[in-house]
C-alpha cells in the first residue's frame, strides 16, 4: 500500500491553515502547517515533504522568496502557491520562479484536491522514471562491465575514449552475442546522454521493404498503407544515438542513403524532398568483415571507409576464458535480484566446464545457459548437468570424417525445395542451440536467411 503524501501547508493566517488541513486530512493526507518561511525551511530541515502548499503575501518572507530558498536544496517538490491578490502578473512571475502552480482565495475544495492529486500522481512518475533511467545508467556503464583479458581491455579503452566525442561516428565488430550493443550503450551512456534517447535498429531483422521507413520515416501517401505521417529512428534519436546493429546486412539499394546522412548530416523521410537535420551520434555493429563483403560488392566501399572512422573489435569470448569467472558471477548476482531466491553460487565441475567451453555464441550463450540453471537449481550449487553443456561444441561434427549426414524423410506429397530447405534450417538451429548466427556459420548462410 502507498503511505500517505505529507504536505507543507505554510499561511500566516490560522483560519486558513485550520481550513486547508481539514480539506486534506479528509482526502487522507498528512499535513503539516506552518505560519512562515522560516518556520517551513525548519520543518523542511527535519522531514521529508511531498507537497507544499504556501500563501504568496506573508510578512517577513513572501511565499516567492521561499519558493527561491526551497529550490536551492529541494528542486523536485511540487510547490502550490495560493493568494487573494491573484492577478496575471504575479501568476506568471511565480511559475518563471518555479511554482508547479497557482491557486486564488478563497480556495475551492474541489480544485484544490484536483491540483494536489495531480501534481503528486506527475511527482510519482517523474520519481520512478529517474529511478529506471538511473538502473539504466548502471546496468549499461562501463564500471558494470569488467575484464582481466587485455584484448577486452583495449576494446574498452577505446570506448571510453570515444565517448568523449559525442558526434563520432563508431563501427564495433565481433560475433552475434560478444556483447556489442551492451559497448555501444556504454558510450552513449558516457557521452552523459539518457537512454530515452537511444534508438536501435536492426538491419536484418526487418524487410528491405519497410527498412527505409523504418529509419527514415514517411509522410502520408508514400505507399500503400501509409495513412499518417511517422516520425522514424533518426527522429528518436535527436540528440542522442542512432545505433545500426547488423550493419552488414543492410540492402545496397539503401546504402547511398545512409552514406549521405553521414556525410551530409540530413536525410529526408520517404515520399518527401524536405531535409530534415540529423543531430546524433551513429554507431554501426556487425559480425561481417565489411572490408571483404565491400571488396565482394555486397558492401559499398564509401560507405564502409566512411564508417570506419573508430573501429572497435570486442574478441570472442573463446578468446578472453579468463573473463567467464567475472561473467558468471554477475549474471548469478543479476538471477539473485531477478528471481528473489538464494543462489549459493557454482561449483567447481561447472565453472571449469564453462571455462573450458569454446561458446559460440558467446556472452548471450552464457547467460542463457546460467539463467537455465539458476531456475532449475534450488538452494544448491550449480552443476554440470544443470548447464547442458558438452565437452565438446554441438554445432561441429566430428573433424575426423570430415562429413555431415543428414537424415530426413518426405512423403512424396510433402516432398518440395522449400520443405528440404525448413529441415536443414530446423537442424541447423538444433546443432546452434537456436543461435541464428551459428547456425548462419554451419550452413555458409546469410543470417538474414533465418529472419
Amino acid at each position: 500500500m502507498t503511505p500517505a503524501a505529507r504536505i507543507l501547508v505554510v499561511d500566516d493566517k490560522q483560519s486558513f491553515r485550520f481550513m486547508i488541513k481539514g480539506y486534506l486530512d479528509d482526502a487522507g493526507y498528512l499535513v503539516t502547517c506552518v505560519a512562515g518561511g522560516a518556520e517551513a525551511l525548519t520543518e523542511l530541515g527535519l522531514g521529508r515533504f511531498d507537497l507544499i502548499l504556501s500563501d504568496l503575501v506573508m510578512p517577513e518572507m513572501d511565499g516567492v522568496m521561499l519558493l527561491r530558498l526551497v529550490r536551492d536544496h529541494h528542486k523536485q517538490i511540487p510547490y502550490v502557491l495560493v493568494t487573494a491578490n491573484g492577478t496575471v502578473d504575479s501568476a506568471v512571475a511565480a511559475m518563471k520562479e518555479g511554482a508547479d502552480d497557482y491557486l486564488l482565495k478563497p480556495l475551492n475544495r474541489e480544485e484544490l484536491l484536483l491540483v494536489v492529486e495531480r501534481l503528486l500522481k506527475n511527482a510519482r512518475l517523474r520519481i520512478s522514471y529517474e529511478r529506471m533511467v538511473d538502473a539504466e545508467k548502471e546496468l549499461f556503464s562501463f564500471q558494470n562491465i569488467t575484464t582481466s583479458s587485455p584484448s577486452m581491455g583495449v576494446a574498452l579503452s577505446a570506448a571510453r575514449q570515444v565517448a568523449a566525442s559525442p558526434r563520432t561516428t563508431v563501427s564495433v565488430f565481433g560475433e552475434s552475442g560478444v556483447g556489442k550493443e551492451v559497448l555501444a550503450r556504454a558510450i552513449h551512456i558516457a557521452s552523459g546522454q539518457n537512454m530515452t534517447s537511444f534508438v536501435a535498429i536492426n538491419c536484418a531483422a526487418i524487410p528491405e521493404t519497410l527498412l527505409e521507413s523504418e529509419l527514415f520515416g514517411h509522410v502520408k501517401g508514400a505507399f500503400t498503407g501509409a495513412d499518417r505521417d511517422r516520425d522514424g529512428k533518426c527522429c528518436r534519436a535527436n540528440g542522442g544515438t542512432l545505433f545500426l546493429d547488423e550493419i552488414g546486412d543492410m540492402p545496397l539499394s539503401l546504402q547511398p542513403k545512409l552514406l549521405r546522412l553521414l556525410e551530409e548530416r540530413v536525410y529526408e523521410k520517404v515520399g518527401s524532398d524536405r531535409q530534415v537535420s540529423a543531430d546524433f551520434r551513429i554507431i554501426v555493429a556487425t559480425h561481417r568483415n565489411l572490408y571483404e563483403c565491400s571488396n565482394q560488392g555486397s558492401f559499398r566501399s564509401d560507405l564502409y571507409h566512411r564508417l570506419n572512422v573508430f573501429p572497435i573489435t570486442i574478441p570472442p569470448l573463446r578468446e578472453r576464458r579468463e573473463d567467464i569467472p567475472q561473467l558468471v558471477e554477475h549474471f548469478l548476482q543479476t538471477f539473485r535480484q531477478q528471481q528473489g531466491k538464494p543462489l549459493p553460487g557454482i561449483s567447481k565441475a561447472a565453472l571449469s566446464l564453462m571455462v573450458s567451453n569454446d561458446w559460440p555464441g558467446n556472452v548471450r550463450e552464457l547467460r542463457n545457459r546460467l539463467e537455465y540453471a539458476a531456475i532449475v537449481t534450488n538452494g544448491e550449487l550449480i552443476q554440470p548437468e544443470h548447464l547442458r553443456l558438452q565437452q565438446s561444441d554441438p554445432s561441429h561434427e566430428d573433424p575426423a570424417n570430415d562429413r555431415i549426414s543428414l537424415n530426413f524423410s518426405f512423403s512424396s506429397e510433402d516432398f518440395s525445395l522449400e520443405a528440404v530447405t525448413q529441415k536443414v534450417m530446423e537442424w541447423a538451429m538444433e546443432k546452434s542451440d537456436n543461435n541464428k548466427s551459428s547456425a548462419a556459420r554451419l550452413l555458409k548462410a546469410s543470417r538474414k536467411l533465418f529472419y
